[in-house]
C-alpha cells in the first residue's frame, strides 16, 4: 500500500479498540517468567557458554595473545580470536569491527571469545588469556579534540553549516542578546536486559536469537561480517527488556556466539557482564553546545544560533543537537552548525531521542534565559515565537502543530500562575522552591513496514519482524488487526521478532508504533478484500462483532474460512510536502536542600500532542519511562571519562547512577486530541521519545527558579551550586 495522499476516513475511525486502554497482552507471560529473554530460552538443548575477553587498552595493537592456558582450563571447548575467526566483514551500521585485534579501536573492544561448558568455567578460563600490547596514544579528550575539528569540510560528514538570512547582522543589531554554552556528558543506555545472544549452526547456515531492536538490520549485518547470505541466517528477538536505542545495531554478543558456536558444533549462548556493556557497545556521546539568540524587545526572536560538538571513532557521525533549533521557533536569521572530533573512545551512536535529547537540554535553558533578559514569563516567550510553518522554508507547513496549546493547558493544570518569576524567594522549611518548563519537540519519522496476516476460523493471527522493547507492539498490533477486521483483541495472536516474518520498520526512533501498525493496517486491508470476495459481498462492507455486514446481509467472519494476506506500508511524497513533527510540554517543580544542596523532584506533568495515541495506557508508561529518563539526564547520568586510558571508569550500574523510585514523585501524563492524517492511514505519531526531549531543561529551569543559581554544565550535580546558595534567614 502506497500512503501518498492523507488519510480519510477508515475503519481505524470507529476507535472502538483503537484509542482505548489495553493491558499489555504480554504483560502476563513477562511477570510470570514465561516470556523468554534471549539467555533464558531452554532451547537448543545442550548449550555451551562463552565469556568475551575485552582490549585493556584503548588504542593499539596486539603484539601476541596466548591462549594456551585458556584452552587447557577445566571444561574449555574453544578459544576463538581474530586469528581464528577467518576473514571478517564489517556491517553496514557497525562504525568499528565487532572483533577486535591486531587493530584495536576502543577500550574493552571484543578480542576473543571462550566457550566452556559452563559459564563459570568460561569466565574463570577467559581471565587466563594473556594479551600483549602497543600501546598508542588516543585523542580522549573531547575539549581538546574540537580545538582541531574542522569548522567545515566538503562531504559534510565531521562539519557541517545551514544558513537562512544573515545571522550575524540581525544578532548584532538586536536590542536584546544572549551567548551562552552548553555541555551535556557521554551517557550509556542502561537497559535492564544485558546485550545476550543464543547462536547454533545447522551446516552452513545460522540460527541467532539474540536481543536486537532491528530484525532486518542485525541480520543484514551479521551476514555480511561471516560473508554469508542474507538467507543462510534466521534471526530472532521476541522478547526485548530494554534497548534506548543500544540495541539497534548488531553488537559484540551475537558475532561472538556465532563464532563460537561454528567452533565447537553446538549451540553457545553469551550474556555480557554490565561491566562490559558501556564500553563495548555504544553510548550517547558528550555534546559542546554554543547558542546566541537576538529578540526585538516585544520578544520577537530574530536572529538564533545553534552550534554543537561532539566526538565519535573515525568514520562515524556527529550528534545532531541542532536538529531541533531549525524547526521550533521562528527567526528570520538563522545558523544551525555541526562539528566532529575524531577520539578514541568507543562508538558514539543512537540513544533516546539521539539528537533532540541533548540539543533540547541546551535549548530549552536558552530560552529560560532569553526570557528574562526581556522581562517575559517564559511560558509567554514560547508560544510568542511559535510557528505553524518551517521557519526556513515558510511553504511548508507543520501537519500539525499545538505547541501552543501544550504549554497553556499545561500551564493550567500544573498552576504555572503560582510560580514566583523571581528566583529564590520560595522556601518551605529548609527547602528552595521553584518550578520549571520546557517546550518538548521530536521529529516524526516515516518508514516501510510490512506484515502478514492470517485468518482461521474466526482468529486472526499477525506476523512481522516488528520487535517490543516494552514499549507494547504486541497490544497495538493486536488493537489494529481487532479494530480492522471487526474481533475482539483476545481473538487476535501476534507473532513478532523473527526474520521468519516480514520486515517491519522495527523498534527505534520513535517509529516503531505508528508505521509498524501502518504496515499491519495495510495487510488487513488486503486481507479484509479477500474476506469480502470470499463472502461474495462488496468492498466496503462493515466488519464488527465477528461479523461482516453490507446492507440486510450479514455473515460470521469465521465462515470465510483460512485466508492469509500480506502487504507493507510505503511512504510518498507527503513527508516533504508537510513537516511531521511532534510536541509538548514539560513542567517541573523541585525542591532545593538550602543545607546540603540536594534536589528532589517534587512533581512533573508532560502534556503532548502526538498524533493518534494507539493504547493510551502503554503509551502514558512510555512517556513517564522518558521523563524519569529526563530526570536522570539533568540531576545524575554521566559516564566519567579516563583521558589518560580512554575509557569509561563507571562502567557499571554501582557507578553509573540513574533514578530511582525514591527520586521520582508524582507524573502526570495529558494526551491532546489529534489525529495526523499526513502522517499515514493510522494518524498516529511516535511518543516514546517525546516524552524525553526538553525534561531536562525543565529540571534545570526549576533548579534556577528555587535557588536563582544558573548551572550549564550537565549533569546539575549539587558540587557545581552548592557554594552559592542563598543563606536561610
Amino acid at each position: 500500500m502506497k500512503f501518498d495522499t492523507p488519510a480519510g476516513p477508515n475503519p481505524i475511525d470507529r476507535m472502538k479498540v483503537v484509542g482505548r486502554a489495553h493491558d499489555r497482552i504480554d504483560g502476563p507471560l513477562k511477570v510470570s517468567g514465561q516470556a523468554a529473554y534471549a539467555f533464558e530460552r531452554r532451547e537448543p538443548a545442550n548449550p555451551a557458554y562463552g565469556w568475551i575477553v575485552g582490549a585493556a587498552v584503548a588504542k593499539g595493537t596486539i603484539r601476541w595473545i596466548d591462549t594456551d592456558e585458556a584452552r587447557a582450563a577445566p571444561g574449555v571447548l574453544a578459544v576463538v580470536t581474530a586469528r581464528d575467526a577467518g576473514p571478517l566483514g564489517k556491517g553496514d551500521r557497525n562504525t568499528v569491527r565487532l572483533l577486535g585485534g591486531p587493530r584495536i579501536d576502543h577500550y574493552h573492544q571484543a578480542i576473543a571469545v571462550v566457550v566452556a561448558e559452563t559459564l563459570e568455567q568460561a569466565r574463570a578460563a577467559a581471565a587466563l588469556v594473556r594479551v600483549d600490547y602497543d600501546r598508542a596514544a588516543g585523542s580522549f579528550d573531547l575539549d581538546e579534540a574540537l580545538k582541531a575539528a574542522p569548522a567545515t569540510d566538503d562531504d559534510g560528514k565531521r562539519a557541517r553549516a545551514d544558513r537562512v538570512g544573515s545571522f550575524e547582522t540581525a544578532f548584532a543589531a538586536a536590542p536584546v542578546q544572549l551567548d551562552a554554552e552548553y555541555s551535556t556528558p557521554d551517557h550509556t543506555h542502561a537497559m535492564m536486559e544485558p546485550f545476550a545472544s543464543i547462536a547454533q549452526w545447522n551446516g552452513d547456515e545460522l540460527e541467532l536469537w539474540t536481543s536486537n531492536q532491528m530484525i532486518d538490520w542485525g541480520r543484514s549485518d551479521l551476514a555480511r561480517t561471516l560473508n554469508l547470505p542474507k538467507e543462510k541466517i534466521r534471526f530472532h528477538s521476541p522478547y526485548i527488556g530494554g534497548g534506548f536505542g543500544g540495541k539497534l545495531f548488531l553488537r559484540a554478543d551475537a558475532l561472538m556466539a556465532a563464532l563460537g558456536a561454528r567452533a565447537v558444533g553446538r549451540a553457545v549462548k553469551i550474556a555480557m557482564p554490565r561491566a562490559l556493556m558501556a564500553n563495548n557497545s555504544t553510548h550517547r556521546p558528550a555534546t559542546r553546545q554554543r547558542i546566541r539568540i537576538g529578540a526585538s524587545r516585544d520578544g520577537t526572536i530574530t536572529a538564533i544560533a545553534h552550534e554543537s560538538g561532539s566526538g565519535d571513532q573515525p568514520g562515524g557521525g556527529p550528534e545532531n543537537a541542532i536538529g531541533q533549533t531549525k524547526l521550533l521557533y521562528v527567526g528570520a536569521n538563522r545558523l544551525t552548525a555541526l562539528r566532529l572530533a575524531v577520539l578514541d573512545l568507543p562508538e558514539g551512536n543512537a540513544m533516546r531521542a539521539p539528537g533532540e535529547a541533548p540539543g533540547m537540554m541546551a535549548l530549552e535553558i536558552a530560552m529560560d534565559e532569553m526570557a528574562e533578559k526581556l522581562g517575559m514569563d517564559p511560558v509567554e516567550f514560547r508560544i510568542r515565537n511559535d510557528t505553524q510553518v518551517d521557519p526556513a522554508r515558510p511553504e511548508r507547513k507543520f501537519s500539525q502543530r499545538q505547541l501552543t496549546r501544550c504549554l497553556t493547558e499545561g500551564a493550567d493544570r500544573f498552576g504555572w500562575s503560582n510560580r514566583t518569576a523571581r528566583p529564590g524567594q520560595v522556601r518551605d522549611g529548609r527547602w528552595l522552591v521553584g518550578m520549571g518548563v520546557a517546550a518538548a519537540f521530536r521529529n516524526h519519522v516515516s518508514r516501510p513496514s510490512g506484515a502478514r496476516v492470517r485468518l482461521d476460523g474466526g482468529i486472526v493471527t499477525v506476523e512481522s519482524d516488528m520487535t517490543d522493547i516494552g514499549t507494547g507492539s504486541y497490544t497495538i498490533i493486536a488493537q489494529t488487526a481487532a479494530e480492522m477486521l471487526g474481533v475482539p483483541v483476545e481473538a487476535v495472536v501476534v507473532k513478532l521478532g523473527s526474520s521468519d516474518f516480514p520486515a517491519s520498520a522495527g523498534s527505534g526512533g520513535q517509529w516503531g508504533a505508528a508505521n509498524a501498525t501502518a504496515g499491519v493496517y495495510a495487510a488487513c486491508v488486503k486481507l479484509r478484500e479477500a474476506v469480502t470476495q470470499r463472502l461474495g459481498l462488496p468492498l466496503d462492507a462493515t466488519f464488527a462483532n465477528g461479523r461482516v455486514r453490507s446492507g440486510t446481509i450479514s455473515q460470521p467472519l469465521s465462515k470465510a474460512g483460512s485466508l492469509v494476506a500480506e502487504d507493507r506500508i510505503e511512504f510518498g511524497e507527503l513527508g516533504k510536502t508537510f513537516q511531521l513533527s511532534t510536541f509538548g510540554a514539560h513542567f517541573v517543580e523541585v525542591g532545593v536542600d538550602s543545607y546540603t544542596g540536594a534536589t528532589r523532584v517534587r512533581r512533573m506533568l508532560a502534556v503532548c500532542a502526538a498524533g493518534r495515541i494507539i493504547n493510551p495506557k502503554s503509551a502514558r508508561s512510555q512517556v513517564i519511562g522518558a521523563m524519569t529518563m529526563g530526570v536522570g539526564a539533568a540531576l545524575m547520568e554521566e559516564l566519567a571519562v579516563d583521558r589518560r586510558f580512554g575509557l569509561f571508569v563507571n562502567h557499571d550500574l554501582a557507578s553509573y547512577e540513574v533514578p530511582v523510585h525514591a527520586d521520582i514523585p508524582h507524573q502526570e501524563v495529558v494526551f491532546l486530541d489529534e489525529a495526523d492524517d499526513k502522517a499515514n492511514p493510522m494518524k498516529a505519531k511516535g511518543v516514546g521519545e517525546l516524552g524525553l526531549c526538553g525534561v531536562g531543561a525543565a529540571v534545570a529551569n526549576a533548579i534556577y527558579n528555587a535557588t536563582g543559581i544558573r548551572v550549564r554544565d550537565y549533569p546539575l550535580t549539587l558540587d557545581k551550586y552548592l557554594g552559592q546558595l542563598p543563606q536561610l534567614a
